[in-house]
């Protein structure tokens, strides 16, 4: 089935295109942020994705982060809601967007052991002083001031 964005694209081409999205902040058990190596070459990301028609986007992060990550999680809370002109971004096709990112602090509950994305190279836990540059300019606090979400695995992961 051909995506709602897929769709979009076809019509306008590669012009700026708003796009509702979620990303996962998702933390091992020490405390370091999980982040997606893009197999595009377009760097690290947070586990993310446009929102489909019909979707919550509760919905839409659960599924993105299983295609991204090959783990279920729960979204536990909303972290914030970013937009505007830094969440402008040009893929390496010349397709044009601009985010509005609904970030997500999310609890893992299973993990299937392999992602099905082929937009992901690898996985990574990353701790604050070691992050790569992100594509979005996110508030890296914003990924670690949350002490009581501290997201772990579920017993017997």
């Amino acid at each position: 089935m051909r995506s709602y964005l897929a769709e979009l694209r076809g019509l306008i081409g590669n012009r700026l295109l708003l796009l509702p999205s979620v990303a996962a902040v998702i933390h091992d058990h020490a405390g370091n942020l999980l982040l997606q190596e893009k197999s595009s070459g377009e760097g690290w990301s947070l586990p993310a994705g446009a929102i489909e028609p019909g979707e919550t986007p509760q919905e839409a992060v659960i599924r993105e982060v299983v295609e991204e990550t090959g783990l279920t999680v729960v979204p536990a809370t909303i972290l914030g809601v970013f937009g505007g002109r830094e969440f402008r971004y040009t893929y390496p096709n010349g397709d044009h967007v601009e985010y509005i990112v609904t970030l997500f602090g999310c609890r893992i509950v299973d993990d299937c052991g392999e992602w099905t994305d082929s937009e992901t190279r690898s996985l990574r836990y990353f701790g604050p002083d070691e992050m790569p540059p992100l594509a979005l300019p996110y508030p890296v606090s914003t990924f670690f001031s949350q002490g009581s979400n501290r997201l772990v695995r579920s017993p017997g992961r």
